[in-house]
């Protein structure tokens, strides 16, 4: 049995677009500039030398390098990202020592999504050079095909993004994409805070029409709508991260009540990072808000969202016992394991023990189904096989 992870993260290095994007934009690509920081403001990684690297983008400073790489960190020492490379593990941004780390790890295979770039590329809906923007996914989309998942095709699996400002631009690079081996998109949980049309409109129709058709996932990451569940201002961290899977369980919602399931049967959705434990709750609350709600809300009144969702939607978990415990409930074939390296939820090198322990209690089959085989027809993709 392989492990299979659909939920992993590359941090990109600087030549993924200077080398990439042509040189008539100048400065305003994507690039790293190191950075003298005042002793008072240093971050955790840069105490040693009093310098930081941050990414330019448009006239931008956003200081992101490691973005939460902390593999192989003690959590005592963790701050929220490194601030520059030589903080971190190699097989953050080399897909070569990757590999290392995933043997080390036990896994066999990752899908890695951007960092710079954001989760589902939206990085580049900012600035005002919208065709600076475009160069600039097909560089990434260039980069993680071409070069990262080339480095080993049967166990990186190819995701793209999409220049989401514009759909003819986006069922183009798809199309691109896919072309180049492309096995899932990464994709907004909620667009509407990004200034772009929601589930319910037939925007998206031209994207999840060729989805469909390919048979390809749209892997709604958590964070890619760039919204966090809140509570207060002066809430620590760990308050949000507790609450990710919130904005999970609002796509599904969002998602199930839509036009989108209706329109497109055969559409594949993913959920990543977002957790599963909470799966059998909103599929009794979302049907019985439905029962009472449906004859006046505009939404379909003949099919329960819950069949939509045991139809079209993946849960993605990393530890997550009450999950596994409910999977006749949720649907055996509907969850899909993730190793979150580098990020802070990884278990990393131990991802395999902590799935084996996880898994002590089911069946060998499904045990195979959730660590691999799922994974694999979710995204119509088993090199190995």
């Amino acid at each position: 049995m392989k492990l299979v992870s659909v939920d992993d993260h590359a941090i990109e290095h600087a030549e993924v677009w200077t080398s990439r994007v042509p040189g008539k934009y100048g400065d305003a690509i994507p690039h790293i500039e190191e950075v003298e920081v005042d002793s008072a403001r240093l971050q955790l990684g840069a105490t040693a030398h009093g310098r930081v690297q941050t990414w330019i983008y448009a006239g931008k400073s956003y200081p992101q390098i490691g973005l939460n790489a902390v593999a192989g960190k003690d959590p005592r020492t963790w701050d929220v990202e490194p601030a520059r490379f030589d903080d971190m593990r190699p097989g953050c941004y080399d897909p070569v020592e990757r590999l290392r780390d995933m043997d080390e790890d036990g896994v066999w295979a990752q899908l890695c999504f951007p960092s710079f770039a954001r989760f589902a590329g939206t990085r580049f809906l900012e600035g005002d050079d919208r065709e600076l923007a475009l160069d600039c996914v097909k560089a990434w989309n260039d980069w993680m095909l071409q070069e990262w998942c080339a480095t080993a095709p049967d166990r990186y699996i190819p995701v793209c993004i999409l220049p989401l400002w514009d759909i003819e631009h986006t069922t183009a690079e798809l199309r691109r994409a896919m072309d180049m081996g492309a096995r899932c998109i990464s994709f907004p949980e909620n667009c509407t805070p990004l200034g772009l049309p929601s589930f319910h409109t037939d925007h998206w129709d031209p994207v999840f029409a060729i989805a469909e058709e390919a048979g390809i996932p749209l892997m709604m990451h958590f964070g890619t709508s760039t919204r966090t569940p809140y509570v207060s201002p002066d809430a620590p961290t760990p308050v949000m991260v507790s609450q990710m899977g919130l904005n999970s369980m609002g796509t599904m919602a969002d998602l199930a009540l839509s036009r989108t399931f209706h329109a497109f049967p055969k559409l594949k959705v993913a959920l990543a990072e977002g957790g599963t434990g909470w799966f059998p709750y909103m599929l009794e609350r979302i049907d019985q808000v439905w029962e009472r709600h449906r004859w006046y809300a505009g939404v379909d009144t003949g099919v329960r969202p819950s069949e939509l969702i045991r139809r079209n939607i993946w849960g993605c978990f990393i530890v997550d016992q009450a999950g596994v415990d409910f999977r006749d409930r949720i649907g055996v074939r509907r969850l899909v394991w993730e190793s979150d390296y580098p990020h802070s939820d990884s278990h990393w090198p131990h991802s395999r023990k902590e799935v084996e322990t996880m898994l002590a209690q089911v069946p060998d089959e499904e045990a195979h189904r959730l660590a691999e085989l799922n994974a694999c027809e979710l995204l119509g993709w088993r090199p190995w096989a």
